[in-house]
């Protein structure tokens, strides 16, 4: 009986322990964006723009200086939220039709890891930013992993109003 339960103890432990699953490299997500990588630019969250930026995700954005990519009218952004208790680490493509790509790069929740899979990714494809700081497309829950569902979804707006400060009207 003392060995079920230290057994049972055991299991509940390992279950919750993190785990980081590295599903694409950064770099290698950049170059599947653009094939030869531009330059990494950053742009400044102050201002009004961290205001949007925390409206949007209830809380401030955990860099000051976030990093992106562009060529043309396209620029790519590798954001993190968190989950539950864990960043989850997103590549975004957005280009003038929206959002063009949308991957998750490295999780590290015990729970939610459903993100990753393109049945839930493809969704994003083409949404944009409303006025009111909303998706244009219905993205669907995922059952059990809800939270990982509001992150990834909340940070693809941050990918969209960032693209919006640093392209030109033009594009």
């Amino acid at each position: 009986m003392k060995r079920i339960f230290a057994v049972s103890i055991l299991i509940g432990m390992l279950s919750t322990l993190q785990a980081e699953e590295i599903y694409q490299s950064p770099e290698k997500f950049l170059n599947n964006a653009f094939g030869n990588t531009p330059e990494a630019k950053r742009l400044i969250l102050s201002g009004e723009l961290a205001k949007e930026v925390k409206s949007i995700l209830g809380h401030r954005y955990k860099k000051i200086r976030v990093p992106y990519w562009k060529a043309g009218c396209r620029t790519a952004w590798i954001l993190e939220e968190i989950g539950k208790e864990h960043p989850i680490t997103t590549g975004f493509v957005v280009n003038s039709q929206g959002l063009e790509k949308v991957k998750v790069l490295i999780f590290r929740e015990s729970r939610g890891w459903e993100v990753k899979h393109e049945f839930f990714t493809k969704q994003f494809t083409n949404a944009k930013l409303t006025k009111d700081k909303k998706l244009d497309k219905h993205i669907d829950n995922i059952s059990g992993a809800t939270l990982s569902v509001r992150a990834v979804t909340d940070i693809s707006k941050i990918a969209l109003l960032l693209h919006g400060h640093v392209t030109e009207e033009s594009c």
